[in-house]
């Protein structure tokens, strides 16, 4: 009863909002769910970083390392990460030379990225990474974080600005 006379109050006062149109929550959701998540990794020889974007693709958080074990266990883990958040896009950093060349590691990076895309039917994008672990590591390095707590979170780190810049970059199209 309250909420009725407190609406009408409203309607007196702010007479445009009378023509606001009810929301449909469920539809929201539904939208929501067809933008979907996006999962980052910073892949490295010995840890990937995991990232991931909130459902709107406005923020990215950090999801942990993976300490890699082998091809196959690393795709399974990053499987099952994919399916948790229900990831509908899969983005990897891809080191490049100062001078734009593919680093030695790209065929590697680009071969785990499109297996974790098939399996799971989601796009594959790609993102250079350049200095994204240096600037991780800048990050630490002013928050006075020890060098052992650096190692630990590095990779996590990259891998949330890797995904922030493509968020960010993604906005502007």
């Amino acid at each position: 009863m309250q909420e009725n006379k407190t609406l009408a109050f409203a309607f007196r006062l702010f007479p445009c909002l009378a023509e606001v149109k009810e929301v449909d929550l469920d539809e929201i959701r539904t939208e929501r769910k067809k933008e979907g998540r996006i999962l980052a990794l910073d892949i490295g020889r010995k840890r990937i970083g995991l990232a991931v974007s909130d459902p709107l693709g406005l923020t990215a958080q950090g999801l942990g390392v993976l300490e890699r074990k082998g091809r196959e266990a690393d795709l399974a883990y990053l499987l099952e990460v994919a399916r948790e958040y229900e990831v509908q896009e899969i983005l990897v950093g891809l080191p490049r030379h100062m001078d734009g060349r593919l680093g030695a590691q790209a065929e590697e990076i680009l071969d785990l990225a499109r297996a974790l895309g098939e399996a799971l039917g989601a796009p594959v994008a790609t993102w250079d990474e350049r200095l994204s672990t240096k600037e991780a590591e800048r990050v630490l390095i002013a928050a006075d974080m020890s060098r052992r707590r650096r190692r630990q979170v590095v990779d996590k780190l990259a891998a949330v600005l890797i995904l922030q810049a493509y968020l960010d970059a993604s906005k502007q199209l």
